[in-house]
């Protein structure tokens, strides 16, 4: 049976396994943390271009993280040392900035979560280094209507979390794509990671009910080739298995009274690539 906790802003909260329920205080605190993690996304468009390093973005998005008085969720979480995820062309998830040059073609999704006031800001977005080949625009493509059309699956009256799932899972399928099952969306807000897990495959009419209040994230990650991945040794990258391209969009949302939120929506309607 789920659990649901309804919080207030003072309360101490804990990943305990209930799904919290948010009032007004915690909606505020989101929609700050939100609008940073998009502008820091917005303003990477002028700087991924071929020949930039992904250390370079890092700190980038570390700068004005911190220049906007947040600091980087990622920094430090579970002995991770950058301030954002850089994941190029076949890996899914969790890459590390590094000296490593972007090319010509290559596609990129950047990670970013800055925790203002003690609400983090979660998101993320597909970018294009140059003029990528025409079946990694359409993947790309494809990985935004499926978190888009998920986001829609979530706002309509007595959905349920399998419901997010069924639609991103069915649309990856209509263009033969793979669905990364590894890795999840989450409850967010007060804590990084918190119930309830988002799955991106699922059966429709299944799962927790969505009751206004709640706060989670929605990244499908979508594969042009099979849905399986893959951990390298440094314990953070997942790649595809069979190394084929990979594509990630991230929105922190919250369920309301007639639908959706979406908190981290881009201010300038920078929604995907090319910007």
């Amino acid at each position: 049976m789920t659990e649901y906790q309804v919080i207030d802003s003072e309360q101490t909260v804990y990943r305990d396994g209930t799904i919290k329920l948010h009032g007004p205080d915690g909606f505020e605190g989101m929609r700050k943390a939100g609008r940073l993690a998009a502008e820091i996304l917005d303003e990477l468009t002028e700087l991924v271009r071929p020949g930039v390093t992904t250390g370079q973005i890092d700190d980038k998005v570390r700068e004005m993280t911190l220049d906007a008085g947040a600091v980087p969720a990622t920094m430090g979480y579970r002995g991770y040392a950058h301030s954002c995820c850089t994941s190029i062309n076949h890996v899914i998830c969790h890459g590390i900035p590094s000296d490593k040059a972007l090319k010509d073609g290559d596609i990129v999704n950047i990670d970013v979560t800055p925790l203002l006031d003690g609400w983090h800001g979660d998101t993320s977005r597909m970018f294009f280094a140059g003029e990528p080949a025409l079946k990694a625009r359409k993947l790309v493509d494809v990985t935004y209507e499926c978190l888009m059309l998920g986001i829609e699956a979530a706002s309509q009256p007595g959905a349920r979390l399998g419901d997010i799932g069924a639609v991103i899972e069915s649309h990856a399928k209509s263009h033969r794509y793979g669905v990364v099952q590894e890795f999840c969306g989450h409850g967010v807000g007060r804590l990084f990671h918190d119930a309830p897990e988002v799955i991106h495959t699922g059966r429709k009419g299944t799962g927790p009910l969505l009751k206004p209040g709640m706060f989670f994230t929605i990244e499908p990650m979508i594969n042009l080739g099979r849905p399986q991945a893959k951990m390298l040794n440094d314990g953070w990258t997942a790649v595809t298995r069979d190394k084929s391209l990979s594509a990630q969009f991230e929105h922190s949302i919250a369920i309301t009274d007639d639908g959706v939120e979406i908190f981290t929506e881009s201010p300038k309607g920078l929604h995907q690539p090319p910007y």
